[in-house]
């Protein structure tokens, strides 16, 4: 019996695991140097990373939002960072630490309870990137207010714009969140203004008003939990705090 084991053992894992797709969104996005073994690298490359890099994921966990995504992936800069000559990954001035904390907030609350988990592929980048990268001249991601993103769960993109457009109609004005969206599974969301833009119907209509009403899949699952009450992004921190988030 155990001449047999190896022979075994290489039918579960071989050919047959080998076969099995991988559901992994975010590989379109990240190059080599800008995933988790490159993070680590960056962060022994210098000394003074690692307690800035601390200091920003207590600075998230004092406001709440820790742990809704991870905190490394909200230091990857652009997908172009290569061609820019840039670096894959990049602590922001503590000035703008507050920006993203009603944008993780939102995420948390709105779009991770619906479509799962996500991981972030874009965050803050300094003007001169952003530039490079063909980023908007005013795009929130220069004062890292916006996060771009994709699903960590298989969905095709039909659904999750259907999915995504349901929350922005719903709680998207009252959080003053936008929404876009980009090649593939790759959305942004932000807390600056109400607005979207990159959405189309299946029948070409623009807005999600169109996605929601030209066929395509509803957002509402049966025995679906309700929805979370009302969100606000106040947050209620003492007045001589200097790093309190502002919208």
């Amino acid at each position: 019996m155990i001449r047999f084991l190896p022979l075994l053992m290489m039918l579960v894992s071989g050919p047959a695991l080998a076969q099995a797709p991988i559901f992994n969104p975010a590989a379109d996005y990240i190059t080599p140097g800008q995933d988790e073994p490159g993070y680590r690298a960056w962060m022994a490359a210098s000394n003074w990373r690692p307690v800035y890099v601390k200091a920003f994921n207590n600075y998230l966990v004092t406001y709440g939002v820790g742990g809704v995504m991870p905190t490394w992936q909200l230091l990857r800069t652009a997908t172009d960072w290569q061609k820019c000559g840039a670096q894959p990954f990049e602590v922001p001035p503590t000035s703008e630490w507050p920006n993203v904390v009603a944008t993780l907030r939102y995420v948390g609350t709105y779009i991770v309870p619906r479509i799962g988990p996500v991981e972030a592929v874009s965050v803050y980048r300094n003007p001169q990137l952003n530039a490079c990268a063909k980023g908007a001249p005013e795009s929130t991601h220069q004062s890292m207010g916006a996060v771009d993103m994709v699903p960590l769960r298989a969905v095709t993109r039909e659904r999750l714009m259907s999915q995504l457009c349901a929350i922005h109609v719903a709680s998207g004005p009252a959080n003053a969140s936008g929404l876009g969206f980009y090649k593939g599974l790759r959305f942004h969301i932000d807390a600056k203004k109400y607005r979207e833009w990159g959405t189309s119907g299946v029948h070409g209509g623009d807005g999600c008003a169109a996605v929601l009403a030209e066929g395509a899949l509803p957002f509402s699952e049966p025995g679906a939990t309700p929805s979370p009450p009302p969100f606000s992004a106040k947050i209620v921190v003492p007045p001589s705090d200097p790093l309190a988030p502002r919208r």
